[in-house]
């Protein structure tokens, strides 16, 4: 694709991340995202066929962004503690913006995948964010900055109670003591 085609395609992106946080994803149309981003409704079907095929890429990119960002610092020996610190603070930061916030979303586009029989693309994307944390988890064993731990058990602590205080926050006002006490208590199981 041209560079102006991977333009066109990021600010259908970046747009439609702002709808689907706003609106979750049942309510996102492909006439919104026109819309919002200026394009015809052909210029957009050049790059997506629907939401889903819009929503999907976007989880994609975000997962993956994060997966390559753990990685590189790792191969980059970036201290696994700072590492962690810097994920968690940005998880902190998550967990108490609903007004950026694409739980709702992921929650009713998932949910209409299942109806469909594609379940597996969601624990698809667990399984993504469990292989980023068992490598970090793995690199600060290895470097002695992290305790011995059942990698298995903190991954899910870590992983379900992020999303979980995230749906939450959609539906209720969240107190920042909450996701303070959840990453306090990862930090004492995993930092030495």
């Amino acid at each position: 694709m041209s560079a102006k085609g991977d333009k066109t395609k990021e600010l259908i992106c970046s747009e439609a991340y702002k709808l689907f946080a706003e609106k979750g994803f049942k309510e996102v149309t492909m006439k919104d995202i026109c819309e919002k981003t200026g394009l015809s409704r052909g210029g957009l079907y050049r790059h997506y066929s629907s939401t889903e095929a819009i929503f999907s890429h976007i989880i994609n990119s975000l997962m993956q962004t994060q997966e390559n960002e753990v990685l590189n610092k790792i191969e980059s020996l970036v201290p696994a503690k700072q590492i962690l610190l810097e994920l968690l603070n940005r998880y902190q930061i998550e967990m108490l913006d609903s007004s950026n916030c694409l739980t709702l979303a992921i929650y009713e586009f998932f949910s209409t995948l299942q109806r469909k029989g594609n379940e597996s693309l969601l624990y698809e994307q667990y399984l993504l964010s469990k292989k980023t944390w068992e490598s970090l988890i793995a690199y600060g064993i290895k470097t002695k900055e992290f305790n011995e731990v059942n990698a298995e058990a903190i991954i899910d602590i870590i992983i379900f109670s992020y999303q979980g205080v995230r749906l939450y926050s959609n539906l209720m006002l969240i107190s920042p003591q909450i996701p303070e006490n959840i990453l306090y208590i990862i930090k004492n199981i995993l930092l030495k």
